[in-house]
């Protein structure tokens, strides 16, 4: 019997809403309803496996049917020291938490190598900036979103005339703290700002286009592209004084929405080749985010060493147990799973995010 522990940071007890202030609650919330989502589709897809025993990270602010295995960090416990706890009472542990502040670095080495289910170290710490992840793309010549030093405004304003500017934190997720700007000076004084207050930004060219997520499973010798998802993201004007900026809103995202084996597909999974060997590392389960331009084509966002919103709907919609997929991806051999009882072809996150309070 394999015994798996899945720790998903924010139902795992890694913030207490309690203590978020009155304009992060909402952010909070609805990142917390995503990580549940995460969780509760990896751990049912775990659990129709033979031969794997698996349990779960939660909280105090959560009531958990007593029937699943789970557990939680002990009072005055610190995140990382649970977690090194519970993997060693497990086998393997499947860690899901965010690149901001060198988290998911901390909890790699809080598990240790030989019983982490996910991307190694090295390519954590690439893709846990989006500054160097883009110069390490941008090294094999593949299309991205450099990041701009400001410089002086004033000397550039010709050459940036008629684009949009995006300052977010380097090592930010979700889509949290992202502003776009029409205006390359006002997109400096930005950035200065959170410069200034140690907020670590980075500012990149707004890029238009359709917002896709890719779906990847990497064993170290290939890469399956297995899922193109669309990606729902709004712009809602800032509120703040004297800023003229537009918010970044993400709002879901529905996967399998383009053939992969389509024009369009082959060229994305042409892509998500390029980038697994630009980037080594790359194991289990990866994302892209891409933004399809109406002429320079795939132009690569981010990329995320990790599980995405988008796992929830996948095995669901192709048909298939993706958890014993990434298991042998990291040579772990289990038991054929159970059949699936869905035969949905496509998974909307909003819905599953509206049934999951």
């Amino acid at each position: 019997m394999t015994k798996i522990f899945v720790f998903e940071y924010l139902t795992g007890g890694g913030i207490d809403p309690a203590l978020a202030g009155a304009a992060s609650l909402a952010d909070l919330s609805a990142l917390i309803v995503e990580g549940r989502v995460m969780r509760d589709a990896l751990v049912a897809d775990l659990r129709q496996l033979d031969d794997v025993e698996v349990s779960f990270a939660t909280s105090r602010f959560e009531n958990v049917d007593p029937a699943l295995a789970h557990c939680m960090a002990a009072p005055g416990e610190s995140m990382t020291a649970f977690v090194a706890r519970a993997a060693r009472e497990h086998d393997y542990a499947w860690i899901v938490a965010p690149e901001c502040d060198g988290l998911l670095l901390h909890l790699y080495d809080a598990v240790g190598a030989a019983r982490w289910l996910g991307c190694a170290k090295e390519a954590i710490r690439v893709t846990s900036s989006k500054s160097a992840t883009a110069a390490c793309l941008a090294a094999k010549g593949i299309a991205t979103t450099p990041a701009i030093e400001p410089g002086h405004a004033a000397a550039n304003a010709m050459a940036h005339a008629g684009r949009k500017w995006v300052v977010k934190p380097d090592d930010g997720a979700g889509g949290l703290d992202t502003f776009v700007f029409d205006d390359f000076a006002e997109a400096c004084t930005e950035y200065d700002a959170r410069a200034a207050a140690a907020r670590n930004p980075v500012l990149q060219e707004w890029v238009d286009g359709e917002p896709l997520s890719l779906s990847l499973i990497c064993d170290g010798k290939g890469v399956e592209l297995v899922s193109i998802n669309r990606q729902r993201i709004g712009l809602s004007e800032s509120t703040a004084p004297g800023q003229r900026a537009s918010i970044v809103e993400f709002d879901g995202v529905t996967v399998n929405q383009i053939d992969t084996a389509s024009d369009q597909g082959r060229t994305l999974r042409e892509l998500a080749h390029r980038v697994a060997e630009a980037i080594p590392g790359l194991r289990g389960f990866a994302g892209i985010d891409v933004v399809w331009h109406p002429s320079r084509g795939p132009v690569v966002i981010e990329v995320n060493p990790r599980l995405t919103v988008a796992y929830a709907g996948l095995s669901a919609a192709l048909g298939r147990n993706l958890s014993a997929v990434l298991l042998g991806a990291h040579g772990v051999r289990v038991g054929e799973p159970r059949e699936t009882t869905s035969a949905a072809r496509e998974f909307d996150t909003h819905s599953a995010c509206g049934a999951q309070p």
